[in-house]
């Protein structure tokens, strides 16, 4: 994955006739879902291909309402036009009727999509899975993501549902946010927890109701990991997905007021996923308020919580204002870390890297912003420190 814990492999061209296509990803599913889904499970070094039921969707009929997701999918096109060769269907000779399709599948290219072709039969094959096409054609899967009508599978699977994945509720009294994988802000202070991806008992299987353009690329991520590592999806690693995710800009927790163009963006969203600063959920939304100050009472918990060795710092420093002095402080007991060259290297960093437009100053008190900033590269709480499936802290 980039950063890179996926490597692209490079395979020789595969024409496919009348065999068997082998993939580590199938997406089925003709909507958004389907699309972002596979747009990730490709990026994130996947060979992936998504399955759909209709035309090629033509971005000249995009409806108003999808205007939002143009870009989205002006890029994924443009992959496929890169990669023109990775799909072709010749024409049919004029004397002879119902010439079946070929297949030309490039390996190289690790995206590939077969447009308006329904499946006869889905079934699983060893850890995999097998999809019919017709009688003699059919993709071997490693890792199955539904992002359509589960019927068939639920018939096939032999069981009674398939429940969708559904997102939570932001809500600070549990930690379960801190397992999210993504962001579903169309719905307000919501998320998607890793788990709740995750389908109990139905190994390197994957189901995303239509239309749920914000969770597919969270299914895309997490199915590329199991194929790539070669595990099963109730293995995944939780740091590792949430880490590729935001490498692709992917937001994981719902603030509305912090965009993907934000200098800080990255540091606001990892420290957000800790708890350790909280927004202010007004109205069903959730908001970081990056310009507001920072209050002793708020981060005293939280910090100790992930750092047994603070709990000694906040006795000895009790009710003090949370200003740039006090946190170096903080951030070098906790880290073993020295005063005098963190000062020098904040001091260089305050506004050419981290782009803060305040001025570099000890003694004053820090916005939310500024203090989830130097946590985030000084303590390092998301990268560093390990929860649970309950988001609960461990060591």
């Amino acid at each position: 994955m980039k950063r890179l814990f996926f490597v692209f492999a490079s395979i020789l061209p595969l024409v496919i006739h009348a065999q068997t296509i082998k993939t580590d990803v199938l997406v089925i599913g003709s909507g958004d879902a389907a699309y972002t889904a596979s747009f990730q499970s490709f990026k994130s070094g996947a060979k992936t291909i998504l399955l759909t039921q209709k035309e090629q969707l033509d971005l000249n009929k995009i409806t108003e309402a999808k205007k939002s997701l143009l870009p989205f999918y002006q890029s994924f096109f443009k992959r496929e036009t890169e990669n023109a060769k990775s799909l072709e269907i010749p024409k049919p000779k004029p004397d002879k009727k119902n010439r079946p399709k070929v297949i030309v599948v490039d390996s190289t290219l690790l995206l590939n999509v077969i447009n308006n072709t329904p499946y006869t039969e889905i079934k699983r094959s060893g850890s995999g899975w097998e999809i019919k096409l017709t009688k003699d054609k059919s993709i071997k899967a490693k890792i199955l993501l539904l992002a359509d009508s589960p019927e068939k599978l639920i018939a096939a699977l032999k069981i009674t549902s398939l429940n969708p994945t559904t997102p939570s509720t932001l809500n600070y009294d549990e930690n379960t946010y801190r397992t999210t994988v993504a962001s579903v802000s169309s719905k307000g202070a919501n998320f998607l927890s890793l788990y709740n991806l995750l389908i109990s008992e139905q190994e390197n299987l994957l189901y995303i109701p239509v239309g749920q353009f914000e969770i597919g690329p969270a299914a895309g991520a997490t199915a590329a990991y199991a194929a790539f590592f070669g595990k099963k999806t109730s293995l995944s690693n939780l740091k590792g997905i949430q880490g590729e995710l935001l490498a692709y800009k992917h937001a994981l927790m719902p603030f509305e007021d912090i965009k993907a163009a934000d200098s800080n963006w990255l540091a606001i969203q990892k420290t957000g996923i800790t708890g350790i600063i909280k927004a202010e959920i007004k109205q069903g939304k959730a908001y970081f308020n990056p310009e507001k100050e920072v209050i002793y009472q708020e981060i005293k918990q939280p910090v100790k919580e992930y750092y047994s060795k603070a709990q000694i710092w906040f006795d000895d420093h009790q009710n003090i204002p949370v200003n740039l002095e006090n946190t170096i402080s903080m951030v070098c007991y906790v880290g073993n870390k020295s005063i005098d060259a963190t000062k020098a290297e904040l001091q260089k960093k305050w506004n050419k890297n981290y782009k803060f437009s305040s001025k570099y100053n000890l003694q004053k008190v820090l916005t939310r912003r500024e203090f989830a900033t130097i946590i985030n590269e000084y303590m390092e709480p998301f990268d560093k420190v390990n929860v649970d499936k309950t988001g609960r802290v461990i060591f």
